[in-house]
Formats: structure tokens, C-alpha cells, sequence
């Protein structure tokens, strides 16, 4: 892309906001229901978008209480009002519950807060319950409108002025528990909080040739459950949406003795707090630990995290979905119409869209009824696509089926780790291996790259050859940048040797450059007329046809962490600029999403050139920053040469920090 293309682009994007101008209007943000780590981040970007397209932005403080209440629970807010809050766990407006406006009472009293500020556009972060309240709220607006002129609180000429309420919802919720989005605002944040407690977990529980049995959230939805069942190879999980089948007790026990007679010294098991059996009778941790003891005899513990899951900082993940949501939804506002219905920004795939509020609601509480109702494979179903993979592929990859059951493929399988390590590596071996395994096809492991390949470093590999390599960072078969096209006769000779059938390749973009070399040079080599297959997997992110390489979100949290511990050691320190330099080569990504996530007063990325025009604006942005309360800076750059400016005059020599 040249400087012409950029150009366009952000022109473009411009020429886009002239249509959405915010001028006489106000907004109004407010989160209700429990918080989610996020929330701030999603605030952030409704007050910083807001003012941007020049509208007023409301903090409403407590939820719908603090509209209930107004007076200073409703307050406008300016740039500086967000600023060093991304980082920040919960919610810095608060929330609480509300039982005056659940009544037409409290509801005409929050429109009259409203109205008195002009407020006729709605974002509200929370759960389907909060976001229920705001459509009705929404429906009832004319009518409380015309109450309160009838009453005198308000003129006529207002009610005219004010004649409907727009509404936009983000979803905030650790659970996941909304149908219609991939993923809600927090659950990727708790999630790291229940891995950090699983892998913590295990090194004391391996010690002792202990069971741990981990209760995570999730009175009506599974979906932590699932998901760290999934990223840590659980042993066994209980979820609310899928009861297991009668005899459970019996099959559990078989499971956990088997591990122990392949000296497995951990056993994990996963519980929903909803967890529930096919009659729907709840099943507890403490029946579970029971249950062990009882029939097995092992050393049992039971851990519940609570509201561990709700605190701590945000993931990289969660920033940068609520600062999309968050922006989409300030656009969508400024595009309603008064006929336009409620909508809630969703995730779907890697994009941010918008949905009718009432349809999701109504499919969330569709889950609710088919549970009730023992149609588990209804609910399964309702949850989306999404978690009907996670659950089919955790069964596929905690369970072997017996060997008289697998069918036989005569089919042989190599899996390779090719380029730089990424974490998720001996995840994704660990899975291919299984689900080889599972349809009856022999795997074998290509140790050190194509390197390893040509040397003939190969041997089969089994089902319990891979348990416990889910958590394990690196590559544990080895991984070389070495590209195969020295070594091609040597690879197409082992391909003999063994029989390869088929080569599954994860790596960053060496992979993607051997597997062509592979292909290439099949009229020469019918060796690799075979199916060639690549995983992405490199934290640069950099390999064409994926929206996200395994790894890259990983190392954007470890850039986004560091970027964190930056700030905070700087937070007594005035006028110093910090400029962190990512891995990237040629891709920008760490960067962009880095700064985005952090909150970074600039990015410099490969894919947007920049002059010494872009470098004195941003220095003249951090002079006038430095004017403020807020006297600290900070720049994100990825591995190209950066021009350094003069300091300038108050400012302290730029600190500066590799990752």
C-alpha cells in the first residue's frame, strides 16, 4: 500500500464521519446488571466516539438507579473523563440494581433526567435483562413524555423536541450467556482468570498425585465450563446446557482410574455452578469430590473461583472488542431513525454488527425454556455454532473410543511445526493427533522442522503421547524457519519411508512458504501429491487467508500486560514519554492492536507509512498532553527504523522498551 492508498483511505473514513455528525445531540452511556472486566473499555470508546463526531456524552452512574435518581448521578463527560481506564477491571460508572425503574414510576422519573439534559440516545452495557429494560423503556418514551407535560414537569415544546428514544445495547457479561454474539464483553477475561488458576493448579496437584474438582461460573450457561475444559484438557466437565448420560458416576470413575494406571498424576474436573443431570437435579462439586472419594479413594480437593473471575484487569481481547462495540454502537445511534428498532452490537466472526435487540432476547431465554424442558440438544443448538464446535470437539478430544470401535483409514498422517514458536503449537499437535487418532488414521510426529524432515527425525505418535500438552508454551516437537528447498529429495525420500498419506504443517509464514515449495514441486516429486494442510500459527499474525494466527493473542497480551506495568511504574513520573518497539516484521499488527488495546497516543505500522510530518504532529499531540493532569505518553512502533525527533522542550528523554 503507498502513501496515495492511505490517503484514500483516511479520507474516505472522514468523508464517512461528515454524515454522522453529533451536533445537538446527547448520549447517554450507562452499565447495569454485573460487571464485566471491559465494561470500561466499551464506555471509553462511546465518550471518546461521541465527542468525536461532536455530540455530549452522559455518564449515567449506577444504572438505571442513577437515571432513577438523576441529579448528580448524571453527569457530562469530556476526553480527559475516560482517560487511563481501559486497564481497569469492572466498571468506573457502577452498577447497580434497580428495582423503581422495573415500574412505570421510576421510569417516567428517569425520562424526566433525561429530558432535562437532552438526552435522547441510549448505550447501554449489561445483560439481556438491563437491555430488556431499555426496550421497554424505549417503547414507553412517547407515553412518558406526554405524563410528564400533562404533570408540568416539562413543556409541550419539549415533548415535541424529545419525541423518541433511541436505544443501542453492548452485552457485558462473563457468561457468554447471550445468543446472537460470539462473544460478550468480560468472557475472554475470565477465561484467563480460570486458565491462570488451572495451571497454577497443577504444578501443586502433581505433586500429590491429586483430583482437583473446579467450579467456574455459570448458573444458566456452560460456557466458561466448556471453554477451560477445552483450553486445559479437563479430564471431565458438567455443563447446565448438555447433562451426562445416565451411569456418569460409573464412566467418570472408569476415566479417572484409567489416568492413574497410565501414571497420570492429575485429574481435573470442570463444573458449571448450574451444572445440572437429565432430570434436572443440580450436580454439585462436593458430590462430585464425594463421589471420588467414595468409589476411588483419591485425594480429592474442590476449588471454587467465584468472583475471581469477575476482577482483574481486562485481556487484550476484551479491550479491543468493547472499544469496537463501543464505537459501532455511537455510529448506530447517529443512524437510528424513529422507526428504527432497538439493536444490540454483536460479535459475529471477526466483525462487529448489529442485531434486533428483541430477537436475541427472545433466543437467550429459547435456551432457558428447551433446558427446562430436557431438550438438551435443542439448547445445545440455540447457543450457536460457536459452542455446539466446542462441546463436539472436547468430546472428540477428552474421550478415546475403544480400538475396536475406531475404523481403520490405512491412512498415515505427519503433523510439522515449521518457523518461530507460537504458542498454541503443542495445542493444535495435540488435537490434530486425537482427531487423526479418533477416525482411525496413524499419526506421526516430524521432530525439528524440515530440517528434522530430511534427517528422517520421525516417529509415531500416540493418544496419550499428547496429554497435557494443551497448556505447554513453545513447540515441543521443535521448530526450525528452514525452508524444504534444499532438502526436497531428502523429504520426498522419508515421505516414502513412511507412507505419508498427508502433511499438516502450523507455522507462521515459513510454513506457508514451505508448503508452496511442497506443492511446486510436485511434477518432479509425486511424493507430495498428497493433501497439504497449514495451521497458522505465529504471533506476528502475518499469514495471508486468517483473521488471527494462533499465538498473536498471546503475544498481544503479553505486549499489552508489559504496556500496563509501564504506566503504572510511571503513574508519580511527569512529562516522560515511553516508546515500545514490538516484533512485526513486516506486519503492523502487534503494533496497531497493541496501541488500540493500550491506549497508546500513537502507532507506527509498516502498512501506513509515515513522514516527519506524522512524527511533529504526534510530538506536538504530546506537548499538549503535557499540558494537562495526564503527563505521561506513550507510542507503540514494530521493528522498522523509526525517525527520532529533538526532544522538546519540557519533555523528558523517551524511555524506551523492547518486547
Amino acid at each position: 500500500m503507498d502513501d496515495d492508498d492511505v490517503s484514500a483511505r483516511k479520507g474516505s473514513f472522514r468523508k464517512f464521519l461528515e454524515h454522522l455528525s453529533g451536533a445537538g445531540k446527547a448520549i447517554g452511556v450507562l452499565t447495569s446488571g454485573g460487571d464485566a472486566q471491559g465494561m470500561n473499555a466499551a464506555v471509553r470508546a462511546v465518550v471518546r466516539m461521541g465527542i468525536y463526531v461532536g455530540a455530549k456524552v452522559y455518564f449515567v452512574y449506577e444504572g438505571y438507579q442513577g437515571m432513577v435518581d438523576g441529579g448528580s448521578n448524571i453527569v457530562e463527560a469530556n476526553w480527559e473523563s475516560v482517560s487511563s481506564i481501559l486497564q481497569v477491571g469492572g466498571t468506573i460508572i457502577g452498577s447497580a440494581r434497580c428495582k423503581a425503574f422495573r415500574t412505570r414510576e421510576g421510569r417516567l422519573k428517569a425520562a424526566g433526567n433525561l429530558v432535562q439534559r437532552g438526552i435522547t440516545n441510549l448505550c447501554v452495557i449489561g445483560g439481556d435483562g438491563s437491555l430488556t429494560g431499555a426496550n421497554i423503556f424505549r417503547k414507553e418514551w412517547s407515553g412518558l413524555l406526554k405524563e410528564l407535560a400533562e404533570n408540568g414537569d416539562i413543556d409541550r415544546e419539549e415533548v415535541q423536541k424529545h419525541a423518541y428514544l433511541n436505544v443501542v445495547g453492548m452485552v457485558g457479561s462473563i457468561d457468554n450467556d447471550f445468543c446472537g454474539t460470539d462473544m460478550t464483553i468480560g468472557t475472554d477475561s475470565a477465561l484467563h482468570r480460570i486458565i491462570e488458576v488451572v495451571d497454577a493448579i497443577m504444578t501443586t496437584a502433581q505433586s500429590h498425585q491429586r483430583t482437583f474438582v473446579l467450579e467456574v461460573m455459570g448458573r444458566h450457561c456452560g460456557y466458561l465450563a466448556l471453554v477451560s475444559a477445552l483450553a486445559c484438557g479437563a479430564d471431565w466437565v458438567f455443563l447446565p446446557e448438555s447433562p451426562p448420560e445416565e451411569g456418569w458416576q460409573e464412566n467418570m470413575c472408569i476415566k479417572l482410574s484409567e489416568n492413574r494406571a497410565r501414571k497420570k498424576r492429575l485429574n481435573i474436573i470442570i463444573v458449571a455452578e448450574g451444572a445440572i443431570d437429565t432430570q434436572n437435579k443440580p450436580i454439585t462439586s462436593e458430590q462430585i469430590k464425594e463421589l471420588v472419594v467414595t468409589q476411588l479413594g483419591y485425594d480429592t480437593r474442590v476449588t471454587i473461583l467465584g468472583h475471581v473471575q469477575r476482577g482483574g484487569t481486562p485481556s487484550a481481547f476484551d479491550r479491543i472488542l468493547a472499544s469496537r462495540m463501543g464505537v459501532e454502537a455511537v455510529v448506530a445511534l447517529l443512524q437510528a431513525t424513529p422507526e428504527t428498532p432497538a439493536c444490540v452490537v454483536s460479535l459475529s466472526g471477526n466483525q462487529a454488527v448489529r442485531l434486533p435487540l428483541l430477537e436475541c432476547v427472545q433466543m437467550t431465554q429459547d435456551v432457558q425454556k428447551a433446558m427446562d424442558e430436557r431438550r438438551f440438544k435443542d439448547a445445545v443448538r440455540l447457543r450457536g455454532r460457536s459452542f455446539e464446535s466446542n462441546l463436539n470437539t472436547y468430546k472428540r478430544l477428552a474421550i478415546k473410543m475403544p480400538d475396536d470401535q475406531i475404523p481403520k483409514s490405512n491412512c498415515n498422517v505427519a503433523v510439522i511445526n515449521v518457523g518461530a514458536p507460537a504458542a498454541g503449537m503443542n495445542a493444535a499437535v495435540r488435537s490434530a493427533v486425537r482427531v487423526g487418532i479418533s477416525e482411525g488414521h496413524k499419526m506421526f510426529a516430524i521432530y525439528d522442522g524440515f530440517e528434522g524432515f530430511a534427517k528422517g527425525q520421525i516417529k509415531e505418535i500416540g493418544w496419550a503421547d499428547v496429554g497435557g500438552w494443551t497448556g505447554q508454551g513453545g513447540s515441543i516437537l521443535g521448530t526450525k524457519r528452514t525452508l524444504p528447498g534444499k532438502s526436497l529429495e531428502a523429504i520426498a525420500e522419508q515421505m516414502r519411508t513412511h507412507s505419508i498419506n498427508a502433511l499438516l504443517i502450523i507455522g507462521g509464514f515459513e510454513a506457508f512458504e514451505g508448503s508452496v515449495l511442497l506443492a511446486q514441486a510436485r511434477d518432479s516429486h509425486q511424493e507430495f501429491c498428497v493433501p497439504i494442510c497449514i495451521v497458522p500459527a505465529t504471533i506476528s499474525n502475518n499469514v495471508p487467508g486468517s483473521d488471527i494466527s494462533m499465538g498473536s493473542d498471546t503475544g498481544l497480551n503479553v505486549l499489552v500486560e508489559t504496556c500496563d506495568r509501564i504506566k503504572q511504574s510511571a503513574s508519580g513520573t511527569k512529562r516522560r514519554v515511553f516508546i515500545i518497539e514490538t516484533m512485526g516484521g513486516y506486519c503492523g499488527y502487534l503494533a496497531n492492536m497493541g496501541a488500540l488495546a493500550a491506549g497508546a497516543d500513537a502507532a507506527y505500522i509498516f502498512e501506513e507509512p509515515f513522514d516527519i510530518r506524522d512524527l511533529q504532529a504526534n510530538v506536538e499531540h504530546l506537548t499538549e498532553k503535557m499540558k494537562t493532569t495526564i503527563q505521561r505518553g506513550l507510542v507503540l512502533r514494530y521493528g522498522r527504523r523509526l525517525l527520532a525527533p529533538a526532544p522538546r522542550p519540557g519533555f523528558s528523554e523517551p524511555s524506551g522498551f523492547t518486547v
